[in-house]
This record gives C-alpha cells, sequence and structure tokens, in this order.
C-alpha cells in the first residue's frame, strides 16, 4: 500500500487532467498506521527510497492535496496527514502519533512539522505522551481546516476542491509551491523568494496575456459592482 500510494501520487501529479486531489479512509480510520509485522522492511527499506514514500511524493506533488479525515489518523498516518495541504476532519477523528509508545523512530516529518503547526510546548505533549488530539482541539489549534459531521467529510472536501477549481489552475500551482517552499524559510528569505517568483512570473508573461488578465479582473470588477 505505501508503494502503490506513492505511485499514485507520482502519477496524479503527472496528470494534466487532474487540479486537485482528495485523499481519504475507508472503515474506522484515515489511516492506522505501518502494519508493525513488516516494519523492519518499511523502516530499512521503502522509507530510503523516494519514490516508494508517499510522505515525500505528496510534499513533492504541484497539485493542492486534501486529506478527508474519518476516524483515526496514527503516526504514519498521522504522518500522511500532515503531508496533505488542507485537512477536513469528522467530528470523530484522532490524530495519535505512537512513535514513542512502540519504539518507532519518526521518519515521515511528524517530529518536524506538528511543531510548526500547533507550536513546539504541543507537539511534544502529543508525541512523548501519545496524547490523541480530538477533533476539536485540532481545529481549535489550527491543525485542520475545517470539522464537520463524519458523514460530511468527503461531501466538504469536495466543496473546497470544488472552490479551488474555479480558480487559474496555473497560479494555483504556483501559489502552493510558494506557499510551502516559503515556509521553510525564515520570513526575510521567505519574502525574497516570492519577490524573485513574482519578478519570473511577470517577466514571462506577454503584452497579450497581460491585456486579458486586466480584461478579465475588469469583467469580473463590473459584476461585483453590479451586485451592489
Amino acid at each position: 500500500m505505501i508503494t502503490d500510494l506513492a505511485r499514485a501520487f507520482k502519477t496524479l501529479d503527472a496528470d494534466d487532467t487532474v487540479t486537485v486531489i482528495v485523499i481519504t479512509g475507508e472503515g474506522r480510520a484515515f489511516c492506522s498506521g505501518v502494519d508493525l509485522t513488516a516494519a523492519e522492511e518499511v523502516f530499512k527499506g521503502d522509507v530510503k527510497n523516494p519514490d516508494t514514500n508517499p510522505v515525500i511524493q505528496m510534499e513533492r506533488c504541484r497539485k493542492p492535496i486534501i486529506g478527508a479525515i474519518s476516524g483515526f489518523a496514527v503516526t504514519a498516518g498521522f504522518e500522511i496527514a500532515l503531508a496533505c495541504d488542507i485537512l477536513v476532519a469528522g467530528k470523530g477523528a484522532k490524530f495519535i502519533d505512537s512513535h514513542s509508545r512502540f519504539g518507532i523512530f519518526p521518519s515521515w516529518g511528524l517530529s518536524q512539522k506538528l511543531s510548526r503547526v500547533i507550536g513546539p510546548n504541543r507537539a511534544r505533549e502529543v508525541s512523548l505522551t501519545g496524547m490523541p488530539i480530538t477533533a476539536e482541539m485540532a481545529e481549535k489549534w489550527g491543525l485542520v481546516n475545517h470539522v464537520v459531521d463524519t458523514g460530511e467529510v468527503l461531501k466538504k472536501a469536495k466543496e473546497v476542491a470544488e472552490a479551488i477549481l474555479r480558480n487559474k489552475r496555473d497560479m494555483v500551482f504556483k501559489y502552493k509551491s510558494v506557499i510551502n517552499d516559503g515556509f521553510k524559510l525564515d520570513l526575510t528569505n521567505a519574502l525574497a523568494l516570492e519577490k524573485e517568483r513574482g519578478h519570473n512570473y511577470y517577466s514571462g508573461m506577454t503584452k497579450d496575456q497581460f491585456a486579458q488578465m486586466q480584461k478579465f479582473i475588469m469583467g469580473r470588477s463590473s459584476k461585483s459592482a453590479s451586485k451592489l
């Protein structure tokens, strides 16, 4: 499944008919983690190979990834959730880090990403105690974007995807990239990155493209004014 998931994201990223990806689970869990009976094979093998690592493929994916979390997202499942760009959770969802409990060293980013999202003090408590993060806590702490009734999770995720689809595809990809890449930097360098990419973007536009952009903006502005 790990290998198949990595391959799926690589394939979807290369598919020009795909703009947004929604990932969800079946049954009682979004993902209950790695099968510990195969732990040695996974941790000594697949984890070193970026082509078979689903989290690396998710991080490399240009398309926005929406995680629809129903039930449990445990350890590796938690890391897959953290690799999503937007999270929608059901009211019964729980995020659990059991690395410390089972003596598993994190290798898909949980030890570094969680503290950047919810703060280091909360992350330490979650990871060192194995304390579950409920959907309510996750929303309060900024881990998830939306909490809805369990039966509405996929519907809400698709609504978010449809809102993204209404925007300019190329800019969606570029915007995701500059947000994610900039988040890895300090603010000064992140602002410089935005400025550099913005300059490159506009430098590559023709006069006709600028004219089309202005026409589009004026059209949207006139429609908005007519509704007031």
